[in-house]
């Protein structure tokens, strides 16, 4: 099969993530937190293992540890923090009525729209490089997409939209992930070195999202207990990762 046959299934797959929000609605708010708890931590382990053992490597043999590496890389970084920035400045001043589903939901969907379309491209270019580092991408990417996708829902439900609705309207902003690996295909045969800017810069993003959005969270659990279980799926995710490096 070839690699871009295999970045638009994994794509596809992505996708279908945004439906994980309907096996929710029948688990007790405090099992949900508890099993979000642990998935944050195996998003975190596997971002960041999916960036240091696979696409800074891929980065680093492609173009060395240079400037061409070390600069995507920051730029992911710093582009990341960008759209969480922007992200938080228009919930906090967009006006929200309640009845009024506008403002919320759309700023929510504008969001992870654009969110999705940046991981399509990312994942897009991670199969130009190989097959493997593509499934290792995919693999990350869903990881994160489950807990991401879970509170997506609730937002879009707490605005006011039915579950079909909101249901209909995550898989539709889902869908620009697709968007984003064609992008990402068919301008890999106009701009030759694409994934040399594409893959250090997904490794940026990647640990970014690990560093400030999910690490942070796991600092709110005190139980030592859950504590240490946090640490086990940390390294799971990351074990993970380690693993699917024999495959390339």
């Amino acid at each position: 099969m070839s690699p871009t046959l295999w970045a638009l299934l994994s794509v596809f797959l992505v996708s279908l993530v945004s439906f994980v929000g309907a096996f929710t609605l029948s688990i007790k708010d405090e099992q949900l937190e508890k099993i979000l708890l642990y998935l944050v931590s195996l998003s975190a382990g596997a971002l960041l293992g999916g960036a240091f053992f696979h696409l800074i490597p891929e980065a680093v043999e492609s173009a060395g540890f240079g400037f061409q590496t070390s600069l995507p890389i920051l730029l992911g970084i710093v582009s990341f923090f960008v759209l969480e920035k922007f992200l938080h400045w228009r919930h906090h001043h967009v006006p929200h009525r309640k009845g009024d589903i506008i403002p919320l939901a759309m700023m929510n969907l504008v969001g992870d729209g654009f969110h999705n379309f940046i991981d399509g491209l990312i994942l897009g270019a991670s199969y130009l490089v190989s097959i493997p580092t593509g499934v290792a991408t995919t693999i990350a990417i869903v990881f994160h997409e489950i807990p991401q996708e879970i509170g997506d829902f609730g937002v879009l439900l707490h605005s006011g939209l039915s579950r079909g609705r909101a249901l209909l309207l995550n898989f539709v902003g889902a869908l620009f992930a697709v968007l984003g690996t064609i992008v990402a295909l068919v301008a890999s045969s106009f701009v030759p070195k694409l994934t040399t800017l594409l893959i250090p810069f997904a490794a940026g993003g990647f640990v970014y999202i690990a560093g400030s959005d999910l690490i942070p969270e796991m600092h709110k659990e005190v139980n030592m207990k859950k504590s240490a279980v946090q640490l086990v799926f940390l390294i799971l995710g990351m074990f993970v990762m380690f693993l699917l490096g024999f495959l390339e």
